[in-house]
């Protein structure tokens, strides 16, 4: 196995440098929370409620939303259904109470089920395919922008990470580093 799977590809398709990029950004939030109990997880900085338990939970459901309710407009499911209180944020305020094992295992869980529906949507029509979500008008966001948007919140999420996690016990860089692997989940 390679030292550094999540490292993107230095020529290829778009295709692969997309999902290069983000496999980076799921490998380093993944990295940023990696072997924390509960205390290292609800840790806050500064006057944000932000914590890396939450993090982990909000991009969690944001894998199933993303390549599920955006996707393809179905609903997101469990075990999205019966956790959520429909409030706001609610992922990020009720992450304190999960036990670090739950919150590694819903972000596991959530990825590899996404994984799973992106490469079928690649294999259905590749990038140019228009997906379900659309804008007020009824135009519809192609695979690419969805891909591309999602990108982008994981890279605002793994920044927000990484002040919290050099909070907790200093840890700090830009990738895990060579021949990384969660110890903690599964």
């Amino acid at each position: 196995m390679a030292e550094t799977p999540w490292e993107p590809p230095l020529a290829s398709t778009e295709v692969e440098h997309l999902i290069g990029a983000l496999e980076r950004q799921r490998a380093t939030l993944r990295w940023k929370t990696d072997d924390l109990d509960a205390a290292g997880l609800q840790t806050r900085i500064g006057a944000s409620a932000m914590t890396l338990g939450g993090l982990l939970k909000h991009m969690a459901i944001n894998e199933d939303y993303i390549f599920t309710q955006k996707l393809t407009g179905e609903p997101v499911g469990e075990p999205w259904e019966s956790l959520w209180d429909g409030t706001d944020d609610w992922e990020f305020t009720s992450a304190a109470a999960d036990p670090p094992e739950t919150l590694y295992t819903l972000w596991e869980d959530s990825v590899a089920r996404s994984r799973t529906r992106l490469d079928a949507a690649l294999a259905r029509g590749g990038l140019d395919q228009l997906v379900h979500v659309s804008d007020g008008d009824g135009n519809h966001a192609s695979l690419r922008r969805l891909l591309c948007d999602f990108i982008e919140e994981y890279s605002r999420h793994t920044g927000h990470a990484d002040l919290i996690r050099e909070a907790v016990d200093g840890r700090v860089g830009e990738d895990p580093p060579p021949g990384w692997r969660p110890r903690s989940g599964r």
